[in-house]
C-alpha cells in the first residue's frame, strides 16, 4: 500500500505553546506499544478522530464528544501519549491533544493509513 500521507501532516504549530507532557522520542516508539494502545476501540476512535477530523492544533477532552466519565477519558488519554501516539500540553487546567502525525508516519509507514480505512462499530451498524 503505496499511499502518500500528506493529507495527514501536521500543521504548523504556534511558537507560543505550552511544553509537551512526557511522551517517548520518536525513536523509542515500539510497535506492540503502539498497536496495544490501539486494539481499544476507543483510543482507536480518538486517533481517526485526530487524523481526519482535526485542523486546529490540539484539542480537549470536550471536543471529542464522547459520552464518558471523564476519569475514564484521562486514563485513555494518558495511554495513548504514553505509547506515543498523542502529544498532550496542558492548558491551565486543561489538557489538549495532537496526533503525532509525522513522528507515525517516519517510524511506522502505512499505520494511519490503515487507521483512516478503519470504521468505528458504531457506524458499522448504522449502515448494515
Amino acid at each position: 500500500m503505496a499511499t502518500s500521507h500528506s493529507k495527514y501532516r501536521s500543521l504548523d504549530m504556534p511558537s507560543d505553546l505550552p511544553e509537551a507532557l512526557p511522551e517517548p522520542a520518536t525513536t523509542d516508539l515500539r510497535l506492540e506499544t503502539v498497536m496495544g494502545a490501539l486494539a481499544e476501540p476507543l483510543r482507536l476512535t480518538i486517533i481517526r478522530k485526530l487524523m481526519l477530523e482535526s485542523e486546529a492544533y490540539d484539542h480537549p477532552c470536550g471536543w471529542f464528544g464522547f459520552d464518558r466519565p471523564k476519569s475514564s477519558l484521562t486514563h485513555h488519554f494518558k495511554a495513548l501519549r504514553e505509547a506515543g501516539l498523542i502529544r498532550q500540553r496542558q492548558y491551565g487546567l486543561e489538557r489538549r491533544s495532537r496526533l503525532r502525525t509525522d513522528d507515525l508516519n517516519a517510524r511506522f509507514p502505512g499505520l494511519l493509513e490503515l487507521v483512516a480505512h478503519w470504521e468505528p462499530p458504531s457506524l458499522k451498524k448504522k449502515r448494515g
